[in-house]
């Protein structure tokens, strides 16, 4: 396994960032890792990566204990984080032979081309790094990540700041990439993890509520169905939480609300019955099989996880 975590505990104060998790990932897989912002997903990486040391458990790259080894480790890892620091006063290319000479690349000139070209940055290559736009800094962060052609990718939010275009073109980075290493990597852009991943990790307040393949998240979820409707007039969100059987009701922009359910046709004739008895309108009402974004919501609601390995 090129990645392998086990029982993983991270404590800050009182607060268990990371909370007893484990999970592995094979070479060649690509792994969406999500959950809501303070879940310790960044913590994890960071913890995978060596760049922080864990209060639990253990970390392997590669069959290698992190900690026993964070240098080798670091060497078989390419990493993107969060915040990119990267130094403003550099050139791109100045800045990425740097990372180069740090990882001790042979033929560290065609290593930095073959990168510049990987992330599409050849048409911004000779300027400051700080005179980059936000999506092209975000670039060469992936471009230093990818140098040293590691075993290991882990990228925390690879598409921040990307318009659409650039998104699709460094999705079809990383899927190229998946073929021969292992990735994982964080986004809040579901679509994003749809589009790429086959699996996903969900973490929510520092606990595993997930690790599947996205179509058994789907099978395991397809009795529940996502009702949206839209009033024309305001409705208060209590009126309709007395619905039954409705597992949660959430309000949306514009008069929509979202009903989850697993019996969508009594949901619905109950709609209706308050419509008439509140002399309300209804603009819109649809109902859909769930979407990783509303299994996400589902999980990570969840007061307790209800999966975990």
């Amino acid at each position: 396994m090129s990645i392998e975590v086990k029982n993983l505990l991270k404590i800050y104060g009182e607060q268990k960032a990371v909370n007893n998790i484990s999970f592995s990932l094979n070479s060649g897989e690509i792994v969406g890792f999500l959950g809501p912002n303070g879940a310790g997903k960044s913590t994890t990486m960071k913890i995978i990566t060596g760049y922080l040391k864990q209060d639990g458990g253990n970390a392997f790259v590669c069959g290698i204990n992190v900690s026993a080894d964070p240098l080798f480790t670091k060497g078989k890892i390419g990493y993107l984080p969060e915040g990119n620091s990267l130094y403003f006063d550099m050139y791109v290319k100045e800045y990425l032979g740097f990372i180069a000479e740090v990882h001790h690349v042979r033929n560290s000139r065609s290593a930095i081309a073959n990168s510049i070209e990987m992330v599409g940055l050849a048409s911004e290559s000779k300027k400051k790094i700080g005179q980059l736009s936000k999506g092209y800094k975000q670039r060469v962060g992936l471009a230093a990540a990818l140098i040293h052609d590691p075993e290991v990718l882990i990228l925390d939010e690879p598409t921040s700041g990307l318009d659409p275009n650039q998104i699709i073109e460094i999705r079809d980075v990383i899927r190229q990439q998946g073929k021969n290493k292992t990735v994982l990597f964080s986004s809040h852009i579901l679509q994003e993890v749809e589009a790429i991943c086959d699996r996903v990790i969900i973490i929510n307040k520092g606990k595993l509520v997930a690790d599947d393949t996205l179509s058994n998240l789907q099978t395991k979820n397809r009795n529940k169905h996502s009702i949206v409707i839209q009033f024309k007039e305001a409705i208060s969100k209590i009126i309709l939480e007395k619905i039954a059987p409705a597992e949660g009701v959430e309000e949306l922009p514009a008069g929509h609300f979202r009903v989850l359910t697993t019996d969508p046709e009594s949901v619905r004739k109950q709609l209706l019955e308050i419509a008439l008895q509140n002399n309300l309108n209804i603009v819109s009402l649809q109902s859909e099989n769930q979407s990783l974004e509303e299994i996400f919501r589902s999980l990570t609601q969840q007061a307790e996880p209800v999966h975990e390995n």
